[in-house]
This record gives structure tokens, sequence and C-alpha cells, in this order.
């Protein structure tokens, strides 16, 4: 499989359309609730993950008819649904894994979905692009090295935030507000709402963490 669509139980007005993703012939994943949100879009589940605890008994019933490949889990564990459903999906090597209905709603569940970008088994993995996805950004995580960004009108503004103490030799290049070799630190908001001003931007850093919005208004 090439791409990956874990769909989670956040807001339904913040996941973006599915139809934009159903063009990919992803491998869909529905975690807990989000399995709902599949079914209401007319989307079968390729796979299912979750301890379901936030589902009518009616509608356990329909998913256990309806859904054989479910993996289900006790709610009292040490990882979230959402980990499962992701380190499942790592382990097939996909190109791109999209995660939706994941922000929004809950804080703490939305700090959860970031901290799973920003694990270490999670950021050491090369072949597999994964983003946090709504219907106004896209969320990625990047460890220390050169990367390119191609224009996109729908999502203007490119933030970028440091996640280890500091992020050293940070370069912008194609971009509104460049920056030559600059050391930033967490907490920081230099890096807030920049913009490409031509087809492409690069960016490049030679240690520490980045995570990388890319938002609409």
């Amino acid at each position: 499989m090439n791409v990956v669509c874990i769909v989670a139980a956040g807001p339904i007005e913040l996941i973006p359309s599915l139809d934009d993703f159903s063009e990919l012939n992803p491998f869909w994943i529905g975690v807990d609730k989000g399995l709902n949100v599949l079914k209401q879009k007319g989307i079968h589940a390729n796979a299912a993950f979750g301890d379901f605890d936030s589902i009518t008994e009616a509608e356990r019933k329909e998913i256990d008819e309806d859904q054989p490949n479910i993996t289900l889990y006790p709610s009292e564990k040490d990882e979230t649904d959402l980990q499962l459903a992701l380190e499942w999906a790592i382990n097939q090597k996909p190109n791109k894994i999209y995660i939706l209905g994941a922000t929004g709603g809950r804080l703490d569940h939305f700090m959860g979905a970031v901290q799973l970008l920003i694990r270490d088994d999670v950021l050491s993995i090369t072949d597999t692009e994964i983003f946090l996805v709504d219907k106004n950004n896209h969320i990625t995580a990047k460890l220390a090295g050169q990367y390119t960004l191609s224009e996109d009108s729908t999502l203007r503004y490119i933030s970028f935030f440091p996640i280890t103490d500091e992020v050293q030799g940070l370069t912008l290049k194609g971009f509104k507000y460049p920056l030559l070799d600059m050391h930033i630190s967490r907490g920081s908001t230099l890096c807030i709402s920049n913009e490409l001003i031509s087809s492409h931007g690069h960016f490049s850093f030679e240690s520490g963490i980045l995570l990388v919005v890319r938002s609409r208004d």
C-alpha cells in the first residue's frame, strides 16, 4: 500500500473532505468512533483499532456484524488507540500516512497526536511521511536535514516550531522572510506565518527537531 488514511474521532466538522483522499486509493483505518465517520461517508474501513468505549451498544453491534477485521483493546492500556493504529500503519511501510480527526475538540487528544509525530522511533523512519491533517492545517515533524516545499495556494502560511531545546543552523530560502544559519530555541515564535514567494521553498537545519505547520486562513 502506498497511502494509509487513519480517521480518528475528532470533530467531524474539522475533518477535510474524504473524497480528496479517496482519489489516492488509500488503505482506510478507523480509530474508535472514527470508524463511524468512515461509515457515514460511505467508506468501508480496511481495518479498525480501538476499545470503542465512545460508541453506543447498538453502534458496537452494527460494527461487529459489518467489520470483522477490528482489533479490540481494553479501555485501560498504556497506548492510545491512535498510537496502536499508527504503529500498525508504519509497519506496512507506506509512502504516506495521513491522520485525520485528531485535531480540534479535546486538546489532550490533539497534543497526544503531536507527541506521536515527534517520537524518536517515528522520526527515524525515512521512507514514510506522516501528516496530521484537518480542514485548515497540515502538520508534520522533521529531523535535521534539507527539505523542499511546493507552493500550495490553499495552505498559504508555513510555520516552524522548535521542539527540541534548540534548532541550530535553520536556513529558509524562497520564503517571504528568509533566514540564514539561525539558531532558534524552544518557545520561539520567530518562524510563525511565513510564506513562499516562488513555486518552491527550501529549508534546512543542522540539529534538532522542527514541527512544520502549513495553514490556510
